[in-house]
Order: C-alpha cells, then structure tokens, then sequence
C-alpha cells in the first residue's frame, strides 16, 4: 500500500520558476497540483495540460471550464480530497494515463489566437450595441 509519506521527498513546492523552468518541470511531473481558492482564467493548469501532465485542481472558478473532464478536481478547502486524489493519480497508472491523453486534447481547445478572436468579437458587440 501506497502511502503519502513515502512520497513526500519526490513532491516539490518549486515557488516561482522561469518559463523554461515551468515546462522541465510541468514535463517531469507525475501530476501538477493546483488548489487554488481563486483563479481568473488558470494558465498554470492549461500549461500542465499542454505538457500532458496530469492535473488535480480545485473545482472552483474558472478551473473545471479550462480543465474539462481531463483532470480531478477537488475542494481546495479539504486536504483529505486532495489526499485521495494525490495517491489515486501516485497509484493508478490506468489513471494517470488517461488523464494525460485527455490533457493534450483538453489543451488544444484553447489558443492565443482564439482568445484574440473571441475579444475582437467581444469589442465588435459593444461597439454594435452603442
């Protein structure tokens, strides 16, 4: 049996870390953990979703609509959640799989020029509007 404290060396709280940094490490990662209790869009889980890596994050905000069904999420205010389902993405690599294929297709949906789009698209309404 699989326990937390038999992992706890290979976790790592990087802090703030470059670009080139965040992809070796969103690229290495068994999961990308993000229990954020307020996000406006969150980047960090659509980079890690990029990368493949599975991701656990708060079903809070705008996580799950960038998320999707390619990640487990979690109440960020309840460390046994987030407990379980650490040691489910630890122990299950049926799981961890899954989440990685999903991630990548997750990740596609979205794009900077999309984003540009649907703005330029947001401005035009207003402008129509007026």
């Amino acid at each position: 049996q699989h326990t937390l404290g038999q992992t706890k060396s290979q976790i790592i709280c990087a802090g703030h870390a470059s670009d080139a940094d965040l992809n070796l490490l969103y690229n290495h990662a068994r999961a990308f953990i993000f229990p954020s209790l307020y996000e406006g869009f969150g980047l960090p889980v659509l980079e890690a979703l990029q990368c493949g890596t599975p991701v656990i994050c708060s079903r809070t905000t705008a996580l799950p609509e960038v998320a999707g069904e390619a990640a487990l999420f979690i109440d960020p205010q309840d460390s046994d959640t987030l407990k379980q389902a650490m040691l489910q993405i630890i122990t299950d690599d049926q799981l961890r799989s899954s989440l990685s294929h999903k991630a990548m297709d997750r990740a596609k949906q979205f794009s900077w020029k999309k984003c540009a789009d649907r703005t330029i698209e947001a401005y035009q309404s207003i402008v129509e509007w007026d």
